[in-house]
């Protein structure tokens, strides 16, 4: 269950060129008092007063500009929280999109509730001072090249490990979605994804040889503390 954050409308900017899927996401999304505000041409959602904004949907393939860009865009000049909604399935655009900043990537098609989901989710990670910009206390993790150490000890990691430690060790204190460590993976296998990450972050706790270390946030995914 989502607690609403206040009794005030969220207003969400979308930058989709399908209006018909853009449609049918706002009449969905109106009964929680969601409000989108949606734009086919990028640049012209780029020019709508981002910043009066809570939320950004972004589309990937769209007409002038790449969503890829848009949303570098939108991180680096507005450091707003977008959710990627694209039929773009190739690794490397999800792997991009957390790079540049990206809160969480949904593939299409995908049932409107899950977005409410995604949206509340972050929403209210925010609200508790779980964003980016949140202090995060120093850390005993350091990233060399292709090793982590922990302090000062260098953990032996295979290449998965290494890809979900790096990504909680580099976003310390901010919960990550079990959906975001798994797109930005390369190396977990496809195949049962969910229970490849759940082994992964066992070995991890294992070879840190602190349980506490690694967090799971109910309904969401995992932090690391």
């Amino acid at each position: 269950m989502f607690q609403k954050r206040s009794d005030k409308v969220i207003n969400i900017l979308m930058i989709e060129d399908d209006p018909e899927f853009a449609e049918l996401l706002s009449e969905y999304l109106s009964q929680f008092d969601i409000k989108i505000t949606n734009y086919e041409d990028p640049y012209l959602g780029l020019s709508a007063g981002v910043k009066k904004y809570d939320l950004m949907i972004l589309d990937l393939t769209l007409p002038g500009m790449d969503g890829l860009e848009v949303c570098e865009e939108v991180v680096r000049k507005y450091d707003m929280p977008v959710i990627i909604s694209s039929a773009r399935s190739d690794i490397n655009d999800k792997v991009q999109s957390f790079e540049l900043g990206a809160y969480d990537y949904l593939p299409k098609p995908y049932d409107p509730k899950e977005m409410y989901a995604r949206i509340m989710s972050i929403l209210n990670r925010l609200d508790k001072g779980e964003g980016k910009n949140a202090a995060l206390p120093k850390s005993d993790f350091e990233i060399k090249g292709d090793t982590i150490y922990f302090k000062n000890e260098a953990l032996t990691l295979t290449p998965a490990e290494f890809e979900v430690l790096s990504l909680l060790a580099k976003n310390q204190g901010i919960t990550q979605s079990r959906e975001q460590i798994i797109n930005t993976s390369a190396t977990m296998s496809i195949d049962s994804q969910g229970k490849s990450l759940d082994v992964i972050i066992s070995k991890i706790r294992t070879k840190l040889g602190d349980n506490k270390r690694i967090q799971a946030v109910r309904g969401v995914g995992y932090k690391l503390v």
